[in-house]
């Protein structure tokens, strides 16, 4: 075979061939049935969609297609190489038996020269994935068609060393996967104890050990939103005043996160504002703001944040609540992060199937525990002083979990650089 120079790098084995990807495989992209033809056969087709896809060896999927819509759709048979090749680029499956895809993605057949689990970790490397990136096209949505997906190249070893190559990426990756399950099984119990701790918190268990399950603490009430703060809706801005940068960040749903406002997300301004409409959208000092729109049942929205900066402007589906001297907002924050306050928002969800809201009225009356102003000082420091400690562990963890990422890329970029395992010309 001809060698072609790779663009990213030609550093492998004299023995080793560097080919198109179309040259040397069989691929083959989905297609989409009609909607009829999908359900939940229990034995009928898997079909796969990009969301099936994490990088990992996959037999089955909720989604099925029948009989009679597996006819109509492209199969493929196992040990096919899955990529998505729309929107969110090279996510990668192994599929394990028989199965239809949609058209967002591209299977790479394996065959008698190429095993399917080596291109199926090819296709996770970085030289892979950077090629793909640089052949994508289209301004709001990346694609990469069949013609160009087939150009990329890949190296390839002789059959048997491909077979070596694929077992040592395994052993290693196996235990760097149980690395990672312990991680985030940590992080599951952190984010557990997170709650078990908030929980204790407006239950009055955190400053005072005496009290009985099912009972507030002494001098303790409980009061509605309402009775001690302002709530209020944000503004419907028109988005072709927006500007790129202005006086005031006009906040949108998707700058909100649980406890963060992401500033750099989008951003955008306004410089000139009418009286009228400052008095009712622009948010001061210490406001708790609240997410109030998302997708129905998923609870993927009431996000709040504690406001610490000037000039900002609330917009349309989220609310500002301003408490009174009598409250403390940080209280209520936290309060916010419980079940016991999510349970009463989402008890009050409205919208169709898509989409869940729920109304200023509702976040009004929802229900708050209302110590003295000076336990709320107290239980808040207190929950701040353990939180932070929370936190420092899960930067940890999140660190880890980033290093093991890394560590996986080297892997593969060695590995398909004929560093991973002795090679023989």
């Amino acid at each position: 075979m001809k060698h072609i120079k790779m663009t990213e790098s030609n550093n492998i084995p004299k023995h080793w061939q560097l080919k198109k990807l179309g040259e040397v495989c069989e691929v083959v992209t989905g297609t989409t049935p009609p909607k009829s033809d999908t359900s939940n056969y229990g034995n009928a087709i898997s079909f796969f969609k990009p969301p099936h896809l994490w990088d990992e060896l996959i037999s089955d999927t909720e989604e099925k297609l029948s009989l009679k819509g597996g006819e109509k759709a492209r199969l493929v048979p196992p040990n096919t190489v899955l990529v998505t090749c729309i929107g969110n680029l090279g996510r990668t499956g192994f599929v394990k038996k028989k199965a239809a895809f949609n058209q967002q993605l591209n299977a790479i057949l394996e065959n008698e020269n190429i095993g399917g689990k080596f291109i199926f970790y090819q296709a996770q490397s970085p030289v892979f994935r950077r090629q793909l990136e640089k052949l994508a096209t289209g301004t709001t949505v990346s694609i990469v068609n069949k013609r160009n997906f087939e150009t990329i190249l890949i190296p390839i070893p002789p059959l048997p060393e491909q077979l070596t190559i694929v077992a040592k990426i395994e052993e290693l990756f196996s235990g760097l996967d149980n690395g990672i399950a312990q991680l985030k099984t940590a992080q599951q119990q952190l984010k557990v104890y997170r709650q078990s701790l908030l929980k204790c918190a407006f239950e009055g268990k955190l400053t005072n050990k005496n009290v009985k399950e099912g009972e507030l603490p002494k001098g303790w009430k409980v009061v509605q939103i309402k009775d001690v703060a302002e709530t209020f809706g944000g503004y419907a801005f028109k988005s072709g005043e927006f500007l790129q940068q202005g006086r005031f960040q006009v906040l949108r749903m998707g700058n909100v996160r649980p406890g963060l406002i992401r500033y750099s997300e989008s951003p955008i301004f306004l410089n000139d504002i009418e009286q009228s409409v400052l008095s009712r959208a622009l948010l001061k000092i210490n406001d708790v703001i609240i997410t109030q729109t998302g997708t129905r049942q998923k609870r993927d929205y009431g996000f709040t944040v504690l406001i610490q900066k000037q000039n900002l402007l609330l917009n349309q589906r989220i609310a500002s609540i301003r408490f009174s001297e009598k409250y403390l907002p940080k209280f209520f924050l936290y309060f916010s992060w419980t079940d016991l306050f999510k349970d009463q928002f989402f008890a009050n969800e409205t919208g169709n199937v898509g989409q869940g809201n729920v109304g200023i009225k509702a976040v009004t009356e929802t229900l708050i525990p209302c110590p003295s102003l000076k336990e709320q000082q107290l239980i808040v420091s207190e929950l701040e002083s353990k939180l932070t400690v929370c936190d420092k562990i899960e930067e940890t963890i999140s660190q880890s979990l980033q290093q093991a990422e890394t560590l996986r890329q080297s892997i593969l970029k060695k590995a398909f650089e004929g560093k991973l395992v002795k090679t023989k010309p």
